[in-house]
């Protein structure tokens, strides 16, 4: 017979797959159906969904969303805008105003430098084109 805990165990864990699924779904669908029925460029889209996860953080409800979705929030890009200002508000607290541009960079620091490092790496491999 089955420990009872790892059925739970599996149960929640299903559970967390179907929302995240479902949430990190429904944020990239609204992000395609941005660029399909809009005259919006995917550069424009993308700002969009960065600043809406920020507003979503600021005013306190992203944090219940990645409770409740696991990595369907912290995936999409909207997590990008998340991490500012998060960081920004927990240095402001810490330190003040100079806070929010450390804060900032404290915790997308890595995103970042990935970002360019692989970007570069790419450019330099592949022929561009154009």
């Amino acid at each position: 017979m089955a420990d009872v805990s790892l059925v739970k165990w599996r149960e929640a864990r299903v559970g967390t797959i179907w929302t995240a699924f479902l949430i990190g779904g429904l944020i990239c669908v609204i992000g395609q159906l941005l660029m399909d029925l809009t005259p919006l460029t995917p550069a424009h889209v993308l700002s969009i969904l960065v600043v809406a996860g920020a507003i979503l953080d600021g005013i306190g409800l992203y944090e219940p969303l990645i409770k409740f979705a696991g990595a369907g929030a912290t995936v999409p890009i909207t997590s990008f805008g998340n991490a500012l200002v998060h960081g920004a508000l927990q240095e402001a607290k810490n330190s003040g105003p100079i806070g929010v541009l450390s804060g900032i960079f404290q915790i997308t620091s890595a995103g970042i430098s990935a970002a360019i490092i692989f970007g570069f790496l790419t450019a330099v491999i592949f022929k561009p084109k154009g």
